[in-house]
């Protein structure tokens, strides 16, 4: 495999030529901040499958225990604890110049916006775990608040509201995702002269899809993943490497 140096420095010319550039982000930005993907070898979902039944509407709603589980879950997520990288920071430096039209996220950790992303440029197409939505009146609150009453004993806490069930801010698998959220998406993904997928598998749609309508509307296609993916052959460039070196480099290497 071709190291993602060779590449580097011509898609950082790329970028550095574009009026505008979109970007797409999923699990791999986030596992330097130590927080796991789901589907690689030392996944969440490969190490433990009930994760992703818990992460399934149907079995959510529908068995208390899965819910319960789910919950003693989220106190120890790896997800509180962790910083953004170098990797998120990277876009952080492509926005303040001025270049990046939209960034979208497969992520639900809230790292771009605390590495320093503006919120109203980030796209969050599964949502966000920092908040809990009641599945009934709506309601929503600071995921904080809801794991504090979980350590306090309440195993499966309900909507202080209306006492319906409790789930995380983010779209289960069976729930279906906002369409303005990804109509915004995809109006990024059709607009820019380059399109970067940083750590997704391209592999959960819409999202995925998102790669191939930016090649269709004329935009440099730059795939960055240590994993391949199924578009690696319509991309541009393919930089196979960890993302808090990889993006900081192509930004870096615009100057």
């Amino acid at each position: 495999m071709e190291d993602w140096r060779d590449q580097a420095s011509l898609v950082a010319r790329w970028i550095a030529d574009a009026g505008s550039v979109g970007v797409l982000t999923g699990a791999g930005i986030s596992t330097d901040s130590g927080i796991p993907d789901f589907r690689g070898p030392q996944g969440v979902w490969t190490k433990n499958p009930e994760a992703e039944r818990q992460a399934t509407l149907s079995y959510y709603l529908n068995d208390p225990d899965t819910r319960r589980r789910a919950w003693r879950n989220r106190i120890d997520s790896p997800m509180w604890r962790a910083s953004p990288n170098d990797g998120h920071r990277a876009l952080v430096a492509l926005e303040r110049d001025g270049v990046l039209s939209g960034l979208v996220t497969q992520n639900v950790d809230g790292l771009h916006q605390a590495a320093g992303s503006d919120p109203s440029l980030v796209i969050e197409v599964h949502g966000n775990a920092n908040a809990t939505r009641c599945v009934s009146c709506r309601d929503r609150r600071p995921m904080d608040e809801t794991l504090e009453r979980v350590r306090a004993g309440e195993d499966d806490p309900p909507c202080l509201r209306c006492g319906g069930i409790l789930k995380s801010a983010t779209i289960s698998f069976g729930e279906s995702l906002d369409p303005r959220v990804i109509a915004r998406a995809e109006e990024v993904a059709a607009s820019v002269e380059v399109f970067l997928v940083a750590g997704s598998s391209l592999g959960v749609y819409p999202a995925a899809a998102l790669a191939p309508t930016a090649h269709h509307h004329g935009a440099k296609l730059v795939i960055a993943n240590n994993e391949p993916t199924p578009y690696d052959l319509l991309a541009d460039a393919v930089l196979a490497g960890p993302l808090s070196e990889v993006l900081p480099a192509v930004v870096s290497g615009r100057e």
